[in-house]
C-alpha cells in the first residue's frame, strides 16, 4: 500500500511563495509519475502539474506556467511543488497523487490512484 503525505501549506499574501512537499511511502516511488492537483470550493478537482518517474519531464497547467516549479528527488521518496508570485486564485487544497502504471505518462487524473490527504493554499489579496 502507498501512502503519500503533503505538507507545506498555509496562509501566505498575494505575490508571495510556498513550497509544498510530499513524501511517499513504498520502495518503487522513482518508477512511477507523479502529480499534483488542486481543488478550491464548488469547483472539481483540477491539473496542476507532472513529473516523470526520472524528473526528466515535466508538464504544467497554463495557469500554472513560469510561476509553479514541479520537481522530485528519488532518494527521498519526496515530490515538491514551488510555487511562487501566488493569487488569489491560487486558494484550494493541493492533492498530490501517484501514477497508476510504472513507467506511464499519466497526462490526465484518471492515471493516478494513489493520493494524498492534501494541504490547504490559502492567498489573500
Amino acid at each position: 500500500q502507498v501512502q503519500l503525505v503533503e505538507s507545506g501549506g498555509g496562509l501566505v499574501q498575494a505575490g508571495g511563495s510556498l513550497r509544498l512537499s510530499c513524501a511517499a511511502s513504498g520502495r518503487t516511488f522513482s518508477s512511477y509519475a507523479m502529480g499534483w492537483f488542486r481543488q478550491a470550493p464548488g469547483k472539481e478537482r483540477q491539473f496542476v502539474a507532472r513529473i516523470s518517474w526520472t524528473g526528466g519531464g515535466t508538464s504544467y497547467a497554463d495557469s500554472v506556467k513560469g510561476r509553479f516549479t514541479i520537481s522530485r528527488d528519488n532518494n527521498k521518496n519526496t515530490v515538491y511543488l514551488q510555487m511562487n508570485s501566488l493569487k488569489p486564485e491560487d486558494t484550494a487544497v493541493y492533492y498530490c497523487a501517484r501514477a497508476k502504471r510504472a513507467y506511464a505518462l499519466a497526462l490526465s487524473a484518471s492515471e493516478y490512484d494513489y493520493w494524498g490527504q492534501g494541504t490547504q493554499v490559502t492567498v489573500s489579496s
